[in-house]
Order: C-alpha cells, then sequence, then structure tokens
C-alpha cells in the first residue's frame, strides 16, 4: 500500500487536521513519538510513512486513517482554500474541523451503501435555474408541494432532507454547517452549538445547497456574488421552514401580534429572527415593527407556553438518519462490521451498553 500512496498528499493532510485542532508541530510529534524535524518532513511530503505511525497520527489528530490518505471530494456547500498557518484563526479551525466530520460522513455512507445495507436516495433538484431570492422561494414552495407538506410545520428535517437524498450527521462540533455531493451521494453535517431554530435553518440551508445547486452546478451563480447565492439559499431555508402563505393565511382578517407571532416561530420551530423576517415579507408587520419586536427576544418560556409544553424536538437527539441507523445495526448484526466499529458509525446515537450482547465472532468486512 505505501507505495501507492500520494505522500505530498498525506503530507498536507496531517498538517490542516494537525492546524484544525489547533497544536503545534512539536505538540504532534511528541504524542506519536516522533522528532519535529520528522514531522515537519511528513507533512511536506518527504517522509513515508508505515501503518503503525498513520494509525498514531490518525488517533492524535482524530480522524481516519483513510482520512490522510485519500483525497477529500470538493464540498458543494463552502469553496474554501486550505487551512494554512497564515489564515490559521479560529473560525478557520472551526470550518476545516466541520468538513473533516463531512469528509469523514461521506465515507461512513458509502462504506454502508458498499455493504448493501443501506441504499442510495435519489437526489432531489429542482428543475428551474435560480438567479434570485424570488426563484429560491419558489424553488422551497417547490420542495414543499414534491413533499405533501403543504403549508404546514416540517416535523423533521432529517426526514425531509433523508427524502431528498441527503444524508445528514448532527455533530457537536462548533460552526453551522457544510454539504457536498459525490457521484449520487450526498451527506451534510449540522452543529448542535446553535439554538434548535438555528439548527433546523441549517440544515434547510444545506438543502438548498443540493436542491438548487451552487456556483459551479447551476445559474445562480453565473451574474451573482457569493453574498447573493448565499442570501438565495437563506431565502430558500426561510421559505421551505415557514412559508409567507401560512403567515398571511394564520394572521386572517386579524392583525399579527407579537404573541402570535411567537406561536407561529414555536409551531413551525423556527428562530424568532427568521419569523420576523417572514412575517415583513407577508405584510403583516412593517420594517419598524419587526425591528422594535428583534429585542428582546421571546423566552423558550413563551415559545414552550405557546405550544402547550409539549416538546419540539428536531436535530437534537437524534444524530443519524433512521434508516442509516438501521443499516448500522444490519450489517452488525449480520457480522459485517465489529461492535466498535458499528458504535463509531452511530455517532453517539447509542453506547455500548444499548446493543446487545453478541458472543459470535465478528469480523471486519
Amino acid at each position: 500500500m505505501a507505495e501507492d500512496l500520494n505522500w505530498q498528499l498525506v503530507g498536507e493532510q496531517v498538517r490542516q487536521a494537525r492546524l484544525s485542532v489547533g497544536i503545534s508541530q512539536q505538540d504532534l510529534a511528541s504524542a506519536v513519538g516522533l522528532e519535529r524535524t520528522m514531522l515537519a518532513k511528513i507533512e511536506a511530503g518527504n517522509r513515508r510513512l508505515d501503518g503503525l505511525e498513520l494509525a498514531r497520527l490518525a488517533r492524535a489528530l482524530r480522524v481516519s486513517m483513510e482520512y490522510l490518505i485519500e483525497p477529500r471530494p470538493a464540498v458543494l456547500s463552502r469553496r474554501a482554500a486550505p487551512l494554512t498557518e497564515e489564515t490559521d484563526t479560529a473560525a478557520a479551525r472551526s470550518s476545516e474541523r466541520l468538513e473533516i466530520a463531512l469528509v469523514e460522513w461521506l465515507r461512513n455512507v458509502q462504506q454502508l451503501i458498499g455493504l448493501g445495507v443501506l441504499r442510495p436516495r435519489p437526489i432531489l433538484r429542482y428543475p428551474q435555474p435560480v438567479a434570485s431570492e424570488g426563484d429560491a422561494r419558489r424553488a422551497a414552495a417547490w420542495v414543499r408541494k414534491q413533499a405533501g407538506l403543504g403549508d404546514g410545520p416540517i416535523g423533521s428535517m432529517m426526514d425531509v432532507c433523508e427524502w431528498a437524498g441527503q444524508w445528514v450527521l448532527v455533530t457537536d462540533l462548533p460552526g453551522d454547517g457544510a454539504s457536498l455531493v459525490d457521484g449520487d451521494i450526498a451527506v451534510a453535517v449540522v452543529s448542535t452549538m446553535g439554538d434548535p431554530g438555528r439548527r433546523r435553518a441549517t440544515a434547510a440551508h444545506e438543502l438548498g445547497h443540493l436542491i438548487i445547486g451552487d456556483e459551479y452546478s447551476s445559474d445562480l451563480g453565473v451574474s451573482s456574488s457569493r453574498a447573493e447565492r448565499e442570501a438565495a439559499i437563506d431565502a430558500f431555508a426561510a421559505e421551505l421552514l415557514l412559508p409567507v402563505q401560512a403567515v398571511v393565511a394564520g394572521c386572517g382578517a386579524g392583525s399579527m401580534t407579537r404573541d402570535r407571532l411567537v406561536e407561529f416561530a414555536a409551531r413551525y420551530r423556527t428562530s424568532w429572527l427568521l419569523a420576523l423576517r417572514q412575517a415583513e415579507r407577508a405584510g403583516v408587520i412593517d420594517g419598524s415593527t419587526r425591528r422594535s419586536w428583534s429585542e428582546p427576544r421571546p423566552t423558550r418560556a413563551e415559545f414552550m407556553e405557546a405550544v402547550g409544553w409539549a416538546p419540539q424536538p428536531d436535530l437534537e437527539s437524534v444524530r443519524v438518519p433512521p434508516t442509516y441507523a438501521q443499516a448500522v445495526m444490519e450489517a452488525w448484526r449480520a457480522s459485517r462490521i465489529t461492535r466498535a466499529r458499528a458504535l463509531e458509525l452511530m455517532h453517539g446515537q447509542v453506547t455500548d451498553a444499548d446493543l446487545p450482547v453478541d458472543d459470535d465472532v465478528e469480523i471486519e468486512p
């Protein structure tokens, strides 16, 4: 295997992974039992590694060995430059860790598909060009129609994304989210760090990147800046989560009150700011009202009271799609993967104590 590896690639992957966890060459070298000068040569692609050294580096960097030796696919939602010492910031490190998690998640999904326990989902693509925020909103309405959602609240963004062909992982890493498409497989990661409304908005945003496409795959980027493209994707996400028509219909003949809008935000599980923007777009409040209602934001008690104190979970306790979780369990029960690998693939959805005792000998695929 060593003869076939691209050592320049391996070195670059090691360097970027090291920078993403914020440690120096000396600290990493000490952790894996190497001289700092040896690690410098590895990162420069001038020194080969044996399997044991690769395993030690992967463990210290909290990545898989495969991540270090395989080229990364192009990220759909971000086309950022590689992390370097010159661009090393806390935000850049968080972004890099999310991208690493995204690539690892893609390979998890690919493994289960390769084992035949997970079926690829057809990717949903909007058939019309999207060149404006208005086009993006129409795309969101189209998705709702295709999914049979009407104008009602979306129960689970995880389910909607899976239906559209995008496998979503919920991770504790800082940041918002990222997504990519590799061949006929689409994946996304969403951080738990934000409030529930923000998590759902992030999932809807990444779904927008898939369905609408990015500057490399649609008309969205032909004559617009990246900021304009992101604004269009945000418009898609807002309309998907809380349709303007639903706000208009819910307001009825009366005027929109703050308490009523709190109820909308609670039932549709959106952020308060998203609800305000949609209400203004619906014409039921004006810009002055939106600004005056933006602070102070509703408390959690207000949101819970609006839905009768009923729990409204989404993208929190569930870390992986249900179909994916079932595939992991099927692979484990059939001894296609080890118990340890099954736990890795579940990403904290279950613990070792949750798995039934199995005395059969397990083998790696």
